[in-house]
């Protein structure tokens, strides 16, 4: 499976013509988070994949078009505080980043936890039914000590860690870490997760293992975060 996942800024080769000729063929788009609601709508219409996605902090909570107004990409899945079965594939997604204005869509840290608690049960099920409880756990902020900065703008989430730890997704993808200089840290292995940080696109390729007991496999896409973004 090919995934191609968003995040954070509007990339003139993918909002053109040409995001069909370098990903077409993808099976999955994932937008996690602070991409205007055309922009991903766009994406789709060219790549003719499902959209799944959560919003970022600083995402409005109704955007204006030529087709009115609307508060989510047309075609999308809202992932927030949700657990999806997508043909076989197990998907959770938490929005926002912690708070430090009155942004809309920005959680303290207990609201946090409040969201991923509400989940577990959910994710436990999936064990019961599936053999695991997640495939790949979508956020906008990264998880608590992985790929964040220490100002209260970009710190990590600690439910976002604690989940990684008792849950074990094969991959956590996540935006909001702006990605400045080349050494900069951006796939880090936590207990079982791939944590990756998508700013700002990121082609992944997903072997999902369907036996029942079958820990879910990952493989990293050559094409993945290249060509002078």
């Amino acid at each position: 499976m090919r995934i191609l996942t968003l995040s954070d800024e509007v990339i003139v080769p993918i909002y053109s013509p040409a995001v069909r000729q370098r990903f077409g063929g993808v099976d999955l788009i994932i937008g996690c988070g602070d991409l205007p609601y055309y922009y991903l709508e766009y994406v789709v219409s060219m790549l003719d994949a499902p959209l799944f996605f959560v919003r970022g902090n600083h995402a409005s909570v109704e955007e204006y078009g030529a087709a009115g107004p609307r508060c989510e990409p047309l075609g999308g899945v809202d992932l927030h505080g949700q657990v999806v079965n997508y043909n076989g594939l197990l998907m959770a997604g938490v929005e926002g980043s912690e708070r430090y204005s009155r942004g809309p869509f920005q959680y303290t840290q207990t609201e946090m936890w409040g969201h991923v608690l509400r989940m577990a049960p959910n994710l436990i099920r999936n064990r019961i039914l599936y053999g695991r409880c997640l495939d790949i756990f979508v956020t906008h902020a990264p998880p608590w000590g992985i790929h964040d900065q220490p100002d209260a703008a970009h710190r990590g989430i600690q439910a976002f860690r604690w989940l990684l730890q008792v849950f074990h997704p094969a991959i956590h993808f996540h935006g909001h870490s702006h990605v400045y200089r080349p050494d900069t840290i951006t796939k880090t292995r936590f207990h079982r997760t791939q944590v990756i940080n998508t700013y700002p696109y990121r082609e992944t390729e997903f072997r999902h293992v369907p036996a029942r007991l079958g820990i879910p496999g990952f493989r990293s896409g050559a094409q993945e975060h290249r060509d002078g973004v």
